[in-house]
């Protein structure tokens, strides 16, 4: 039996080289995906927030949760609690936009606890992010979507409508 070789990146790492829709989803290879985010970059939390929102804003969590996830690899150890308190809210986003009430809503709900923890709460507050009001959408939107029914599929929400805002205004 042969086996398809996987797609590598310039180091040798798997990594699919399949374009994604704005849901991070694979498409067939030749069919036109949304830009990929570049990984590794070294943003700062300003920079990583308004990209993140810009993402969130046009219905693309799966990829604002790179930009977080970034975030944490790239920032200070101290602060890598938010930063993955974050991409797992855009990750909880990403499945409830996808009809996974059960994952989505584990997402939102995990994200909400570790951004109000008391460090990565305080770091939050320190950037500006309205991290009460996240938690509080999160939440909202795990209950929402928890009421799909009981074999995990929920409704299909639409991203961008449902896009929090990260920072007080």
């Amino acid at each position: 039996m042969s086996r398809t070789p996987r797609d590598r990146d310039e180091e040798g790492r798997a990594r699919s080289a399949r374009p994604r829709d704005g849901l991070g989803r694979p498409l067939p290879y030749g069919a036109e995906g949304v830009p990929r985010q570049p990984e590794g970059l070294s943003r700062t939390p300003a920079e990583t927030l308004a990209e993140a929102q810009r993402l969130l804003d046009a219905g693309m969590p799966f990829h604002a949760h790179e930009v977080f996830e970034d975030a944490w690899k790239t920032g200070p150890a101290e602060e890598r609690d938010l930063w993955q308190g974050l991409a797992q809210l855009a990750v909880g986003l990403t499945h409830t936009a996808r009809g996974n009430a059960r994952g989505g809503a584990r997402l939102l709900r995990r994200g909400a606890d570790r951004v109000t923890s008391p460090r990565p709460g305080a770091q939050g507050r320190s950037y500006g992010i309205d991290v009460d009001g996240l938690a509080g959408w999160a939440r909202e939107l795990a209950d929402r979507t928890d009421r799909g029914g009981g074999d995990g599929a929920g409704p299909v929400v639409d991203a961008a409508a449902e896009a929090p805002r990260l920072r007080r205004r």
